[in-house]
């Protein structure tokens, strides 16, 4: 993506992905909108070829390790992850009695007429700060992961890793989440 300094240059490695809200809006405050991303992640993988090892949802970014399958290009959905999943959140703001609509349809919109290739709004920032993880560096990938579990704990949102619902940090302590995860 423009601007992405971290870029995906083995299609079928394991990542350590951040997606962005432009400018850091709190959309993700919403129940609705966070199913909107577990239900495209779980098609993803069903349909797409996508392995997810870890996710979480805050307010406003998401952090995930992915990898795609062979056979499948990881760039291709992050694109039609992305693409799908900000045209869903957008007709849901827009049509769905959402009180911040106006600030928000405001924000997307001032966002996308700044670039041409935008028709109306931009919903996600264009880097997803993509780290190569080596699945060799199990140090490396236990710190990422730890990391994505322990962001709501950080935010104060809940006082354990696996009671935070929109994680993958469950799923690594017995339990089942919301998303089909790989465990490592």
């Amino acid at each position: 993506m423009s601007g992405d300094r971290y870029l995906i240059s083995d299609q079928n490695s394991m990542y350590f992905i951040t997606f962005t809200v432009i400018d850091w809006v709190d959309v993700f405050s919403r129940k609705d909108y966070k199913l909107e991303l577990v239900n495209s992640m779980n098609y993803c993988i069903k349909e797409k070829g996508l392995l997810v090892y870890g996710w979480v949802i805050m307010s406003n970014h998401v952090h995930v390790i992915w990898q795609a399958k062979e056979g499948y290009q990881l760039s291709g959905i992050i694109r039609d992850f992305k693409k799908f999943t900000a045209k869903r959140i957008l007709h849901m703001i827009e049509y769905g009695g959402e009180s911040r609509k106006v600030w928000f349809l405001k924000k997307f919109e001032y966002a996308g007429k700044r670039l041409n290739r935008i028709s109306k709004y931009k919903f996600w920032k264009d880097d997803n700060h993509a780290i190569y993880l080596n699945d060799h560096d199990t140090k490396m990938i236990d710190q990422k992961l730890e990391y994505i579990h322990n962001n709501p704990v950080k935010a104060m949102l809940v006082y354990n890793a696996e009671d935070y619902m929109f994680s993958s940090a469950i799923d690594y302590c017995e339990g089942k989440g919301l998303v089909d995860v790989t465990l490592l």
